[in-house]
């Protein structure tokens, strides 16, 4: 039960909190929902199949499914860009990630930085006095913020 309690708590650090950080501080800087949903989900996916891509080598919960291990050579990551290799007797670096994996990657890393960099562009198109949630207030009158707000 302990364990289970651990488990839900760095859950909730690791993903729960980066997640409601990058979204509040996104609706405070008035960016689209669509354009925060798009940079969440795509830089998960960047950070997750990052992790997958350089630890595909590595034997630490079962070794025997290490592509390295009936080989006789040593596993090697490199954590940028994301990789695993076998380091095989003569020397020779041989990847084990195939390349739809490393699509995958760079194509959500794209993304991520495309929707970052898109957000200040996204924002000052946004018509003056037009709020982000589509309610309209007076030109240069910034109402206050709510409560959980400030």
């Amino acid at each position: 039960m302990l364990s289970l309690l651990l488990l839900l708590y760095a859950v909730f650090l690791v993903f729960c909190v980066p997640t409601w950080l990058v979204w509040r501080m996104g609706r405070r800087a008035r960016v689209p929902r669509w354009m925060l949903v798009v940079f969440l989900l795509a830089g998960w996916l960047t950070v997750s199949v990052g992790w997958t891509l350089t630890q595909n080598a590595q034997p630490f919960l079962f070794p025997e499914t290490s592509p390295c291990y009936g080989t006789r050579s040593a596993p090697v990551t490199q954590y940028f860009p994301p990789d695993s290799f076998c380091r095989h007797a003569d020397g020779e670096l041989r990847t084990v990630n195939g390349t739809d994996r490393k699509l995958v990657f760079w194509t959500a890393a794209a993304t991520t930085v495309a929707m970052a960099i898109g957000a200040p562009f996204a924002r000052c198109r946004q018509p003056v006095g037009v709020r982000g949630d589509g309610g309209r207030w007076l030109p240069g009158h910034v109402p206050p913020l709510p409560w959980w707000a400030r």
